[in-house]
């Protein structure tokens, strides 16, 4: 247990302490008188979130939208620059799961998680397009755009609760979380192709994969090469020693850089750097206890992050949460019912298809009722549903609405508990 609080003080408390405070704040309603026009006043919360630290252009011309008209404020300081520590550490755990010996998502074992997973994410789509369609086609269209914000699963909170209704030593609490890593694979996957940041020159992937390759090649495989034969591997101490995570900086910049200008959102700018960078031969998982004990170049880098990651969460939740409960809508519930229909009913209905039709059968010990209780943990969405609901619509009621959607999945915690007491979850100690 003691892993898992670490991780959450480390990386989802000081976001929930942004975002309550940023509810707080935005619901005081405070504002500013503007100097020499006493008849207007400027929203204090909005005025520092989209304050112009930075632009290319006069003001007029930047709203305009003339092309190349760049503009910098705190919000996109935080969620298009920082935010890519953020999805580059979510990157480093699916490159994991995928890619690396015992990995969680490599073998039969990940097939049921993977098709729970896929059913976790069509579930929430069909019954948020869904309901929005049977609104009505003005609802539909000002809505459609928002349809991944709730297919995303908040690892960290959701595993917390997982073990609170399951207990640390049910199978079940293993299957959210490989669900969950999942989930966020497809999440990014999702970013990267529906929700372009401007129109699309994908040419400028090529710079960011040509940075990839050139980086793997000089810092790594290089060193590797050289090192052929000789004990002492000076080539390869060397680097870790002295070049460190510099080469990797370099080229991270240049791939972020690339993202931006391809269109696509430059958060997910650190994706391809990832794989390059030394890691450990095999994966002990995201909260296992061996793994802050890993000295590769891979997850050294990660505990260097911790507290940079940290701070950016904390703003992240601090300049995206802050919204009215005024602003609760249509948005809004169509949000909390794909969290909390689509989830429990797409990953139960898959589930069950996986293991129970196909024949791949769920871990010992886990029954058929538990999948459905792990959709209602699943349904807690919050921080990637809040970054989604920030790309998917512009500025105003409906974004805002669809924020609150993702805050207010917390409430899927209750119903956990309530789901778990309803069909008699046999809680297992470790």
């Amino acid at each position: 247990m003691y892993r898992v609080w670490n991780f959450l003080t480390s990386y989802s408390l000081l976001l929930l302490i942004g975002a309550l405070i940023a509810l707080i704040w935005a619901n005081l309603d405070l504002l500013l008188p503007v100097p020499g026009q006493p008849s207007y006043y400027i929203d204090l919360y909005h005025s520092i979130v989209d304050y112009p630290i930075w632009k290319d252009g006069p003001i007029g011309y930047i709203k305009e939208g003339y092309p190349g008209a760049r503009i910098l404020t705190p919000h996109y300081l935080v969620n298009d620059l920082l935010m890519a520590l953020f999805f580059a550490i979510a990157g480093k755990e699916v490159w994991e799961a995928v890619a690396l010996k015992s990995g969680s998502l490599r073998g039969k074992k990940a097939i049921s998680p993977l098709f729970a997973t896929v059913g976790g994410m069509a579930g929430p789509i069909m019954i948020y397009l869904g309901i929005a369609y049977f609104l009505g086609s003005t609802t539909f269209e000002a809505v459609a755009n928002g349809w991944a914000v709730p297919t995303a699963t908040d690892i960290a909170f959701s595993y917390l609760i997982g073990r609170i209704v399951f207990g640390a030593g049910h199978p079940a609490v293993r299957f959210l979380l490989l669900l969950a890593i999942a989930d966020d694979a497809i999440g990014l996957v999702i970013l990267a192709v529906f929700y372009p940041s401007a129109e699309l020159a994908p040419l400028w992937l090529l710079v960011a994969v040509g940075a990839a390759v050139a980086v793997y090649i000089l810092a790594n495989w290089l060193p590797r090469q050289l090192d052929r034969g000789r004990e002492m591997r000076p080539a390869s101490t060397w680097m870790r020693k002295k070049a460190s995570f510099w080469p990797y900086l370099l080229a991270g910049s240049i791939s972020w850089y690339a993202f931006m200008r391809s269109g696509i959102h430059p958060a997910l700018g650190l994706l391809f750097i990832v794989p390059t960078i030394p890691h450990a031969e095999r994966a002990y998982g995201i909260f296992s206890a061996a793994e802050s004990h890993l000295k590769d170049l891979l997850n050294t880098m990660e505990h260097r992050l911790k507290h940079p990651v940290e701070i950016v969460l904390f703003f992240f939740g601090l300049f995206n949460a802050g919204v009215q409960f005024s602003s609760i809508g249509t948005a809004t519930w169509l949000v909390l019912g794909g969290l909390l229909l689509g989830k429990p009913l797409g990953i139960f209905a898959m589930g069950w298809l996986g293991a129970r039709v196909f024949g791949f059968g769920l871990p010992e010990g886990m029954k058929t009722s538990d999948l459905f209780v792990l959709g209602c943990v699943a349904a807690i969405g919050f921080t990637v549903a809040l970054f989604v609901a920030s790309v998917a619509f512009p500025a105003g009621g409906i974004q805002d609405a669809a924020k609150m959607g993702a805050l207010l999945s917390f409430s899927a915690a209750l119903i956990s508990l309530l789901a778990g007491w309803i069909l008699r979850v046999e809680k297992k100690r470790r």
